[in-house]
């Protein structure tokens, strides 16, 4: 019985949270719309419809008026009591918890308040229109109709500058007296907004016919002036330079003048009858043009004085360069009879004859051209340039290749020299060994010695041969003097290592006598120096005098610095 009545309490709990939580969503939401109904209610619309009041109410503005007027009054009168009621209705649904009714109820006041918004921001937006257009209207028309008087102003007083276009202008300002007059009268009788369509379309059409007033004069003045003046001066430049022997007929001056001519006419055809589009464009065209003719006309002036300035240069620097070609292609035969040359080598200068003969050739060319004007001189200029460049490139050639031949005596002369200097070197070895009071050569510096003295017979051999290899000799070369440095070292190694372990022996006499062992390490030292193995020997004697005296072979090599000043 208990848990029954608690359930029951818990349940009156949930239902009284729900109903409370119901109440006060829904209630929120009513009160919303009711101000948003009261917003609405207490715009002043009707003291913002007096505003029209300064316009002619006449006509459209008449019309507007009474229409807005209804439509508000039905609104307040009408719209706001209906609105009123479904208020009531809703907060009675929310005390009895009528949720269908009271959400059909809510969203019928929705749009009753929706739609008078409309209503509201629809005539306001109306009323700014019309208000506004009076306004625009006005300035804008005044501003037209300043422009229309100054643009006829501008024509009556520069007829000359306008030319045939005098007569269509004027006809065309014309037009727009008329619909001054339309818009006049739309504005007496209150049709601000048909006016307003008047104003937009005369300032459109203004727009364009006072900016062609602008630039008529100046197109003409171009078209009419300027233009042909620059046609007179370059067809005067043309006669002139055929005067002075200029071949000019390439650049077909007189043809692109002519047609430059026909486009003026066409367009002069066209600004009469007021058609302005592309004029522009087609003037700044042919100024483009006529430039490139200027342009052309100086470059074959400017090219005809390098063609004399440098003719004679490019003459002597040829000949010149054609001179030592063939006497390097003269040399070379005789080089190859003594030194063998690579077949890429002794081409070059085969190649570089035929070369200049070519270029030789293209001269011939030129100078026949400048004699019988036959070519411009702007292509002159480019194929003299051009062999120049040729001819300079072609020298640089020879000169290398020269240098790579006189090389290759200057190779041999200091071969020779090499050779006798390695000579006399190994035989310098030689004594130095025979000199050395040493007991005998070991086999490995006889052997290298064997082997220095061959490597020199190879370059000698070598050096017999014609014509001569000289990658091959100096190759050879390379290996003697490797041989050569190699037994040189050996060799004084060899001998300081000798003079060493003699000093070690006579160092270390002075333990003999009183240590057999030393005495026995030594004599093996000598037995081994004796049969010439001088390094075991340099390792048996060093050996003994450590035992007996540490720190002996840091003093012997001292004294051995000081031999000149100390005695044993």
């Amino acid at each position: 019985m208990k848990i029954v009545i608690i359930a029951i309490i818990v349940l009156i709990i949930i239902l009284t949270i729900l109903a409370i939580s119901f109440r006060r969503k829904h209630t929120s939401q009513i009160k919303k719309l009711e101000h948003r109904k009261l917003q609405i209610q207490h715009k002043p619309i009707f003291e913002e419809m007096t505003k029209i009041k300064q316009l002619n109410m006449t006509g459209e503005t008449e019309e507007k008026f009474e229409t807005w007027r209804a439509t508000w009054t039905e609104v307040i009168d009408v719209r706001m009591p209906e609105l009123d009621n479904l208020l009531f209705d809703a907060e009675d649904y929310i005390d009895r918890f009528r949720l269908k009714k009271l959400k059909a109820t809510i969203t019928q006041i929705e749009e009753k308040i929706q739609f008078s918004q409309q209503e509201m921001n629809g005539i306001l937006s109306g009323l700014d229109e019309l208000v506004g257009s009076e306004e625009k209207n006005r300035i804008e028309m005044e501003m037209l109709q300043e422009r229309h008087r100054s643009a006829r102003k501008k024509i009556l007083a520069h007829q000359p500058a306008f030319g045939e276009t005098v007569n269509p202008l004027e006809k065309e300002l014309e037009t727009f007296k008329p619909q001054f007059a339309e818009y006049e009268t739309l504005t007496e009788n209150g049709n601000y907004l048909q006016a307003r369509e008047i104003v937009i379309a005369l300032t459109e059409k203004g727009d364009y016919l006072f900016q062609i007033i602008e630039q008529i004069p100046t197109f003409l003045s171009d078209i009419q002036n300027s233009i042909p003046s620059s046609i007179r001066e370059l067809r005067n430049g043309v006669r002139e330079m055929e005067g002075q022997a200029y071949y000019i007929r390439h650049l077909e001056v007189e043809k692109k003048l002519t047609e430059i001519e026909n486009r003026l006419g066409h367009m002069l055809e066209s600004i009469a009858k007021l058609e302005m589009d592309g004029i522009q464009e087609e003037v700044e065209d042919i100024h483009n043009r006529l430039d490139e003719l200027y342009d052309a006309l100086e470059k074959e002036v400017v090219a005809k004085h390098y063609v004399e300035e440098n003719f004679q240069t490019v003459y002597n620097e040829l000949a010149r360069v054609t001179g030592l070609v063939n006497e390097t292609l003269t040399e070379i035969t005789f080089v190859q009879q003594s030194y063998r040359i690579n077949e890429d080598e002794a081409k070059i200068p085969q190649s570089a004859s035929e070369e200049i003969q070519l270029l030789n050739k293209q001269f011939d060319v030129i100078t026949e051209q400048i004699e019988n004007n036959t070519s411009a001189y702007s292509s002159m200029q480019e194929n003299i340039q051009m062999i120049t460049e040729k001819v300079s490139y072609i020298d640089e050639e020879r000169k290398d290749f020269a240098e790579r031949l006189k090389k290759l005596r200057n190779d041999e002369n200091n071969v020779r020299a090499e050779l006798k200097g390695l000579s006399k070197e190994l035989q310098d070895v030689d004594r130095s060994l025979h000199r050395g009071n040493i007991p005998g050569i070991p086999g490995d510096i006889d052997a290298r010695l064997e082997e220095a003295e061959e490597q020199l017979y190879i370059v000698r051999q070598s050096l017999e041969e014609v014509p001569l290899n000289m990658t091959l000799v100096n190759a050879y070369l390379e290996n003697a003097k490797q041989s050569v440095r190699e037994v040189k070292g050996k060799t004084e190694e060899l001998l300081e290592n000798v003079m060493l372990i003699e000093w070690i022996i006579q160092y270390g006499n002075r333990y003999r006598a009183s240590n057999e062992r030393v005495h026995a390490q030594l004599q093996e030292a000598e037995e081994s120096f004796r049969q010439f193995r001088y390094a075991k020997a340099l390792e048996e004697a060093a050996t003994a005098v450590e035992e007996v005296e540490p720190g002996a072979m840091k003093r012997i090599e001292e004294l051995l610095q000081e031999k000149d000043n100390v005695t044993i």
